[in-house]
């Protein structure tokens, strides 16, 4: 079959269960999620496995594009106003989820202390893409909104260090000191740096460029080559293409007026690409999966949200942040997707007495969190007064 015959089979389905689940109040984009579920090759099989392979560019770009978004929130003039809080509450949330985490697998599931560690670690990561599009769907504003952006933004930086750290300590008891050189806890931080250095580089590049352009509709042309380039170059030199494309955003809506059309440029272009972008998310969560985790996945999945909800609501506390943000803004945190499988092939390498195992679990947690984490994104944008907009109707809701 041809690819645009299946790119058109995932649009349609996609567009349809999206606007099924939003007359029962629920967000779009878990209908793309279910669609992707529906056609894929567990189910329907419109769509089969080898065609999956072939799609991988649309969800690269469709992160490149989100990373961009959240990276461009990432003022200095705007964290000012929220202050130090955001790195603390960002530290939290993610290291209380490994902490958890590693503890209940240790104590209460009497697991090995690298196979703890290791997943421990994997529990700290956010997948804020679907978070991203529950925000955009109801144009939520607010005081969570604010805080939940550059949290997200940061979680994954912690997160693969902690990862990095964790895999290192992991090593050292499964082959003893010898088996682990310093560069296993060098290379997290190498990888962000230089994804960092990377999206800087472009995003001056870019903001030169189009000050000597001439023509404004240069704009969005000048934006989508700049993130395919960072896209591709992280690629190639094995860096974070996610971090990587913050760091452009950033650089870009720092050096630019905040109404700068690099800021808005692709906004017209994406509502395609992120439909495909979570039917394809779908088409790859394999609902077997449930079956075989046993007791060990559901206290990952229970323990985790229990972690990110309870960091959440302490950094909040110790930062001083407003009472909608230590209320809600675990509730928000709860997706984990693509880096969280991308850590578990380097399990599989780094341990692979229990590499396979912690890749089950993370794939069955990623089918439920993925499906519920934005409806739970829905919930605490409404209990804090935040949504201007739901499915059907606009509606104002008073701060």
């Amino acid at each position: 079959m041809s690819w645009f015959y299946y790119l058109a089979v995932i649009l349609i389905f996609g567009l349809l269960m999206g606007k099924v689940v939003s007359y029962l109040k629920l967000p779009r984009v878990t209908g793309y999620l279910i669609a992707g579920v529906l056609i894929g090759p567990f189910v329907l099989k419109l769509v089969p496995h080898e065609a999956i392979e072939s799609l991988t560019i649309i969800s690269e770009a469709a992160l490149g594009f989100i990373a961009y978004n959240i990276g461009s929130s990432l003022n200095y003039n705007k964290l000012k106003n929220i202050g130090k809080g955001v790195i603390i509450i960002a530290l939290f949330e993610a290291l209380m989820a490994t902490f958890i985490v590693t503890l209940a697998m240790k104590f209460i599931f009497a697991q090995t202390w690298e196979f703890s560690l290791a997943i421990g670690a994997i529990a700290s990561a956010t997948a804020p893409a679907a978070t991203i599009m529950v925000l955009k769907q109801y144009r939520a504003k607010g005081p969570l909104v604010d805080t939940l952006i550059p949290v997200v933004a940061i979680d994954d930086a912690i997160a693969v260090i902690a990862f990095g750290i964790s895999i290192a300590v992991a090593q050292i008891i499964s082959n003893g000191s010898d088996g682990v050189s310093i560069m296993a806890f060098l290379e997290p931080f190498i990888e962000i740096f230089f994804s960092v250095v990377l999206g800087c580089a472009v995003g001056f590049a870019l903001t030169y460029l189009n000050k000597l352009s001439k023509q404004k509709e240069n704009a969005m042309n000048l934006v989508i080559a700049a993130i395919f380039l960072v896209i591709g170059l992280a690629d190639l030199l094995n860096l974070s293409n996610l971090l990587a494309c913050m760091a452009l955003g950033a650089t870009v809506s720092n050096l630019v007026l905040s109404k700068s059309k690099l800021l808005s440029a692709i906004d017209n272009i994406t509502s395609p690409i992120f439909i495909m972008f979570f039917t394809i998310s779908g088409l790859e969560l394999d609902l077997s999966v449930l079956l075989t985790v046993g007791v060990i996945g559901i206290g990952y999945v229970v323990f985790r949200v229990i972690g990110k909800v309870l960091g959440a609501y302490i950094g909040a506390q110790i930062a001083n942040s407003e009472p909608v943000v230590k209320k809600y803004l675990g509730l928000t945190l709860v997706p984990q997707a693509g880096v969280a499988i991308g850590l578990t092939m380097i399990v599989q390498d780094a341990l692979p007495s229990c590499g396979e195992s912690i890749r089950a679990i993370i794939l069955a947690g990623t089918v439920i969190y993925e499906l519920i984490g934005p409806l739970c994104t829905k919930i605490a944008i409404f209990k804090a007064g935040e949504a201007t907009v739901d499915a059907h109707h606009k509606i104002e809701v008073s701060h």
